[in-house]
């Protein structure tokens, strides 16, 4: 079922990711914190779908890896008070 999601969304999924990871970018390089991670996180998740969809091992846990830190940044965030 989330496979059959992940395959007939995918197009708009790797388009939408490329948009976020631009954002992303021009985020960092303007020093818009906490705005670049709010907008990598879901960039990560997105690739982290097509790791699973395509039997991509390496892109997957690599993913998962900046997802996971990027969470924390966010919690980390929020806990601090901004």
């Amino acid at each position: 079922m989330f496979e059959m999601t992940l395959m007939r969304y995918e197009r708009a999924l790797k388009n939408a990711a490329l948009i976020l990871g631009i954002l992303s970018t021009v985020a960092i390089v303007q020093n818009w914190y906490p705005l670049n991670m709010f907008l990598s996180l879901p960039f990560c998740m997105i690739w982290m779908g097509m790791g699973w969809l395509h039997s991509e091992r390496q892109l997957k846990w690599i993913n998962i890896l900046f997802a996971g830190f990027y969470a924390y940044g966010i919690a980390r965030y929020f806990y601090l008070g901004a």
